[in-house]
């Protein structure tokens, strides 16, 4: 390739300096199995000389099929080393949403684990393009259909040894080095795709926030297919850590498994909180090992946040903010347990202030920014934020706009509605889409839920809008979990004290456990159906 006047270090190129320092030490542990940096490189070395041997392709992507596996992380190396940039795809979705990833990716090489080689042939039938499918963990076909005329198998028989130059760590600072689809309003994935210059921005940023040293011992909680996963492999690696893949039963309750890997940094959402505390798995300085946790991907209650502070108590606590379009997270809040339950705006931790180098506003419907104290939409830019989705020129100009007051800086709209104080601290105040009219009225749905937490003394509530009637919301309910007994009539007549009527729900559910999506988020969809079920 080339090397143009705008070139950066690649995603890749931490852990191949990472590799030449400290190549004995373990860079993974994936079900109790270590492996050192210099068997983790062989292995990408490897898998990317197999990319450049048989890819005639010109595509800038490669596909990678696998789930919590070593594959899985040898994978995005290979498919980085290789010069190109991953799309992950989780086992666990529907085949068709897999292959329209697949499809709407243009990739030609897809990547398997061993634990995903039976989803192959129904995958490839619905294709009408050649790929090459690598499989690096199988020797030959087995159980496959050995019949597939339009496609090439590469198995592990066929996959070249590594060679230094197989690894590429200087790229176009604009090519990419990630893609992934989040959920379209119009049911069709929208592309995210991540250059190079944007996750190396955050990374340095964050590694030098956080002072990761080689010592570091980092959890992977999070699935490939969820961006907050760039940060737990390639903050490790970067300076020479050991990522720590967390289990799939462990990765809802991971108490037991921070402490016995004694874990020194954590990354999950929120959510997680809930569930141990629930559990009772959470007591004092029960994570002795823990220096830094962090939480993103979902709203952080002041009340979970105090919870995992006294839990980590050698542990500091931070609230991350920021959309995949922002580069895995572009804002954060440190947690002080003296001063911070009084920041809370509906009982939620501040998103706090943009990261050094990016920029944040708030802009009103004339996409005018509105002065500080003043509700708006949250939009960012900066080196951090992406320039537009994949091959979607229409929902780009939507979503990445020029401002009137800002000149030629490109601005991303998030379409969440924050506050921002006279000191810039930002506190986010719920989805635009969640924000709904009853009886003409405007309800913030986070506002019920953080009177619903104190009320039921319970951190896992949600309350949704009853299913409109003549394009009518005639009002919402909530969903509660983590209580023993669930008493309604006092919780509504509580509510009636604290809201106005309008916005009192007109029933309470108690859910045994708030349903979770595949990155670990309360399943407002799946909540949604639960209800449409219920209703006569």
């Amino acid at each position: 390739m080339m090397i143009g006047e705008k070139t950066t270090r690649s995603l890749v190129g931490g852990f191949v300096e990472s590799a030449e320092r400290f190549g004995a030490r373990p860079a993974l542990v994936v079900d109790g199995n270590s492996l050192t940096y210099n068997q983790l490189s062989s292995k990408a070395g490897s898998l990317a000389a197999a990319i450049l041997a048989w890819e005639r392709d010109p595509s800038p992507l490669a596909a990678l099929l696998a789930y919590r596996s070593v594959t899985a992380y040898w994978g995005v190396l290979g498919i980085l080393a290789s010069g190109k940039g991953y799309l992950p795809l989780n086992p666990r979705f529907s085949l068709e949403r897999t292959r329209s990833m697949l499809l709407l990716s243009g990739c030609s090489t897809l990547i398997v684990g061993a634990e995903s080689i039976s989803q192959v042939p129904k995958l490839l039938a619905g294709l009408d393009r050649r790929l090459t499918v690598i499989v690096p963990e199988v020797g030959d076909y087995g159980n496959l259909p050995a019949d597939f005329p339009s496609h090439r198998f590469v198995f592990s028989e066929a996959i070249p040894p590594a060679s230094d130059s197989a690894y590429r760590t200087e790229v176009d600072s604009q090519a990419v080095a990630y893609l992934l689809f989040t959920s379209g309003s119009t049911g069709v994935p929208k592309g995210v795709p991540i250059s190079h210059a944007n996750v190396r921005s955050y990374l340095e940023y964050v590694c030098d926030r956080y002072q990761v040293t080689s010592q570091e011992r980092i959890s992977q909680e999070f699935d490939l297919t969820f961006d907050l996963s760039v940060h737990d492999m390639f903050v490790a690696w970067e300076r020479g850590g050991c990522l720590f893949s967390v289990p799939e039963k462990s990765v809802m309750a991971p108490a037991k498994f921070i402490r016995e890997n004694e874990l020194t940094m954590w990354f999950s959402v929120p959510s997680v909180i809930g569930l141990l505390s629930r559990l009772r798995l959470l007591s004092l300085n029960c994570f002795p090992s823990l220096r830094y946790s962090l939480f993103c991907g979902e709203p952080l209650s002041g009340t979970s946040a105090q919870i995992w502070q006294e839990a980590a108590a050698n542990s500091i606590v931070e609230n991350l903010y920021g959309p995949t379009e922002t580069t895995i997270a572009i804002s954060h809040y440190r947690w002080d347990s003296e001063r911070s339950l009084e920041e809370c705006v509906n009982g939620i931790v501040p998103i706090g202030w943009p990261f050094a180098g990016q920029k944040a506003c708030l802009i009103g419907a004339d996409r005018k920014v509105v002065p500080a104290g003043e509700c708006g939409e949250l939009c960012f830019s900066g080196s951090q934020v992406t320039t537009g989705y994949w091959n979607n020129a229409e929902k780009t100009s939507h979503q990445f706009i020029c401002l009137p007051e800002c000149g030629d800086t490109v601005w991303y709209r998030t379409g969440d509605m924050a506050r921002q104080d006279d000191r810039g601290c930002l506190y986010f105040l719920g989805r635009m889409d969640q924000q709904i009219k009853i009886r003409g009225y405007r309800v913030e749905l986070q506002e019920i839920e953080a009177v619903l937490r104190t009320v039921c003394g319970s951190a896992q509530v949600v309350s949704l809008p009853l299913p409109a009637r003549n394009g009518t919301t005639e009002g919402v309910v909530a969903f509660v979990s983590g209580v023993k007994e669930l008493d309604a009539n006092r919780i509504l007549n509580s509510c009636s004290e604290l809201l106005p009527d309008y916005m009192v729900p007109k029933k309470i559910y108690k859910a045994e456990e708030l349903p979770l999506n595949a990155n670990g988020k309360i399943d407002r969809r799946k909540l949604t159906t639960w209800l449409e079920e219920m209703l006569p």
